[in-house]
C-alpha cells in the first residue's frame, strides 16, 4: 500500500502538517492533504466563519493553529465553533445583522410614543409607560423620528 503525502502548491500557507490555505482570483481555498476541502470568496464572511468552525469540528486542526496561521483572535474562532456546535451549519447563512439596530424602539412603539407626546404627556412619563429610558426618547426626538409637542401650541394669542 502506498502512503500519499500531502502535496501543496508553493503559494499556500500552512495551518498544520495536513491543512493549508491559499488565495487565487478572490477565492480562498482550504486544502486538506493537498485536496480542496472548503472554499469561499474573500468578502464572504459567513462562509469564512463556517469554514473555520468546520475545520475545528472535523478535528483537522486546532483553534491555536488556525489563530496563528490566519492572525485571527482565538476568541473569535471559539465563538464560531460554539455557534456551529449549538446551532448547526445553517446558522451562519441567511442571518440578519442586528448590530446597530435599536431592539426596543420598534416602529409600533415609536407610533405609540408619538401619540402620547401629541397628547401632551411628558417625555419622562412616556418613558415610564413604555419601559424605556428617557434618553432613548430624547435621542429619537433629536434625530427627528419623534416630535415633541410644543408648550406654546396650547397658548393662543
Amino acid at each position: 500500500m502506498q502512503i500519499l503525502l500531502p502535496f501543496f502548491p508553493k503559494d499556500t500557507k500552512h495551518i498544520n502538517a495536513c491543512v493549508s490555505f491559499c488565495e487565487q482570483n478572490g477565492i480562498v481555498y482550504y486544502l486538506v492533504n493537498g485536496s480542496p476541502a472548503h472554499c469561499h470568496s474573500i468578502e464572504d464572511r459567513d462562509s469564512y466563519r463556517f469554514t473555520l468552525a468546520s475545520l475545528i469540528k472535523n478535528k483537522t486542526c486546532t483553534i491555536t493553529e488556525l489563530s496563528n496561521a490566519l492572525g485571527v483572535s482565538r476568541k473569535n474562532i471559539q465563538r464560531y465553533t460554539k455557534a456551529f456546535r449549538e446551532h448547526g451549519a445553517g446558522y451562519f447563512f441567511g442571518r440578519t445583522d442586528g448590530r446597530g439596530q435599536c431592539y426596543k424602539m420598534t416602529s409600533e412603539k415609536i407610533t405609540a410614543i408619538q401619540s402620547e407626546l401629541d397628547n401632551g404627556t411628558s417625555v419622562y412619563r412616556t418613558a415610564l409607560n413604555h419601559q424605556i429610558s428617557e434618553a432613548a426618547i430624547n435621542y429619537h426626538i433629536k434625530k427627528g423620528n419623534l416630535k415633541k409637542k410644543s408648550l406654546f401650541a396650547k397658548i393662543q394669542v
